[in-house]
């Protein structure tokens, strides 16, 4: 099946948005749900979130960060260009009912990520507030259309170009004081979405981490995307993405995540060199 990329945007340095049409995924996926991309036939897989999808078009679009081989290769790609594989939809959907107040936490490009699911959890009937973290207002993605979608946002940048300065932690934080909160999704950095499970653990708030392990077949076969949770072993690709941010082990997922940046550094530089 060709996956053609019908529009390509350049969101941040660094950052791409993609739409690719996709009829049978765009027909099924869900919220928080994932596709698992190989950009060519030697080349890797690695996993992609949704970002949005549209059924009766049939695309579904994808922003994509810049950080190794394979995304670069993937970013070059033009509108026109198909992308060889695109396995999904996996992983189960986000938990979507009416929470109450729900805050909904990320950092630049994983913003993208957020996105279809503030919408349905809105369309659920909560009021939702999203908390944006970036180095800089360069950097923020995504932030208009969660204005047009939301009840509030909230900016925080690094340098303060944006928003209050400092960190999107510390603005859950700030906001934690004046507003009754009864659900956190997080989706971002490992540290980031630590410290959110140990803020939620502090209030008594429910709350859910989008991992981002690292994933070789994207259907439980593999174990590469093993994580512990409460104590339990568990396979972010088929039991999450999603999971209780104040039960997993956030220092191992940490550990876990940095096995391979030798050689994944090696293949960058290889690639840039064009060798």
């Amino acid at each position: 099946m060709r996956h053609e990329i019908v529009r390509r945007e350049e969101l941040a340095p660094g950052y791409k948005l993609f739409v690719i049409r996709s009829p049978v995924i765009a027909r099924k996926i869900q919220p928080g749900q994932f596709v698992m991309v190989r950009v060519h036939e030697k080349g890797e897989r690695i996993p992609m979130t949704v970002s949005d999808f549209d059924r009766e078009a049939g695309t579904i679009t994808m922003v994509v960060h810049e950080v190794g081989k394979t995304s670069r290769m993937l970013a070059s790609l033009k509108e026109g260009d198909t992308i060889l594989d695109l396995l999904g939809p996996l992983g189960k959907p986000s938990e979507i009912k009416k929470y109450g107040n729900v805050v909904a936490i990320c950092r630049q490009g994983t913003a993208g990520a957020l996105y279809s699911i503030v919408r349905a959890l809105k369309r659920a009937g909560n009021r939702v507030t999203v908390i944006m973290g970036a180095k800089s207002r360069d950097y923020l993605i995504f932030e208009e259309r969660m204005r047009r979608l939301c009840d509030e946002v909230v900016v925080a940048t690094d340098d303060g170009s944006a928003g209050m300065k400092g960190y999107a932690v510390a603005a859950l934080r700030e906001y934690l004081k004046h507003n009754h909160v009864d659900y956190i999704l997080a989706i971002g950095p490992t540290k980031m979405m630590k410290t959110v499970g140990r803020i939620a653990r502090e209030h008594g708030i429910k709350a859910t981490a989008s991992l981002g392990a690292i994933m070789l077949d994207g259907t439980g076969m593999c174990g590469a995307c093993r994580v512990t949770v409460a104590g339990s072993t568990k396979f972010a690709c088929v039991d999450g993405p999603e999971f209780d941010a104040t039960e997993v082990d956030f220092d191992e997922l940490q550990r876990r995540q940095e096995f391979f940046k030798e050689e994944e550094r090696l293949a960058f530089e290889l690639y840039e060199e064009g060798t």
